[in-house]
């Protein structure tokens, strides 16, 4: 089988290492950065360039790129794509995505299914990349009534193979209302979080609980505003939500009330434990 993959950053370049060291597919690929081609060509993550000629030998495409960009790259190449083939983008959103591509895919009769691995790094690019990034992670696919139950099969074999150890299936709706909470909201926590005057005096004063919650300030601020822009309705919802619970302690201390902060602070614990798992 052969597999295309569109950018070659941190995750579509971990989607070629991880599928040249666990698979015997052959891997083409593309990205906009030279260096990035060569590197990727040297060392072994992926066979040849994925060009217009080549598109229609792919049995599986990857679109590893930003939501507005996997849109466009599929227009421009929707009539080289094979009508057996699948495409798969890896956004972080999947309204924005699905809404156009599913057209897309009708008109030219290739398959097409939304899908976001949960996994990741502080630092991007192909140079970051690793072929163990998916070991045990959640591969998100939001299939849709015209999705056949034989190429879900085909999907679920393929990135269990490449080792993401459980494969998840929604809906593009569902998905956007969850990762809103799950990583957008943890996102901007982040890096609300590290502008305080306080973090360049830490030094000496920090431990685990600093490490946590300053990781993912260090971000792609132009590709995680496009996927926050795409999911403004679920996003602020979670952010008003999360700022009313921080008012509620911010209130607690200012009146000095010991009862309403036990009160608080257990509350958290328990939710923490309703949820359950990391």
């Amino acid at each position: 089988m052969k597999a295309g993959i569109v950018g070659l950053g941190l995750i579509g370049g971990s989607m070629a290492k991880s599928i040249k060291a666990h698979t015997l597919h052959s891997v083409a690929g593309v990205d906009i950065d030279a260096e990035t081609m060569t590197f990727a060509r040297l060392c072994g993550a992926i066979d040849e360039p994925l060009t217009k000629e080549n598109i229609c030998e792919c049995d599986i495409i990857l679109i590893a790129v930003r939501p507005g960009e996997a849109v466009k790259w599929t227009i421009e190449n929707a009539e080289n794509i094979s009508k057996d083939a699948a495409v798969i983008d890896l956004c972080g959103v999947k309204r924005a995505v699905t809404d156009k591509l599913v057209p897309i895919s009708k008109k030219y009769g290739f398959s097409y299914v939304g899908g976001h691995p949960m996994a990741g790094r502080e630092r991007g690019g192909f140079v970051n990349s690793t072929d163990n990034l998916f070991e045990g992670a959640s591969m998100i696919l939001t299939p849709d009534e015209r999705t056949d139950a034989t190429l879900l099969e085909r999907l679920k074999a393929f990135f269990t193979d490449i080792g993401f150890g459980s494969i998840t299936f929604t809906t593009p709706a569902e998905h956007d209302r969850i990762i809103a909470f799950t990583s957008q909201l943890a996102h901007i926590t982040s890096s609300a979080y590290v502008k305080s005057p306080t973090a360049q005096k830490r030094r000496g004063f920090s431990g685990g609980s600093f490490r946590d919650m300053t990781r993912v300030a260090r971000l792609d601020e132009e590709m995680w505003t496009e996927l926050f822009l795409d999911n403004t309705d679920n996003l602020t919802e979670e952010l008003e939500t999360f700022i009313k619970n921080l008012n509620e302690y911010l209130y607690a201390l200012k009146a000095a009330d010991s009862t309403e902060l036990i009160r608080l602070l257990k509350e958290g614990r328990l939710k923490k434990a309703e949820a359950g798992g990391n």
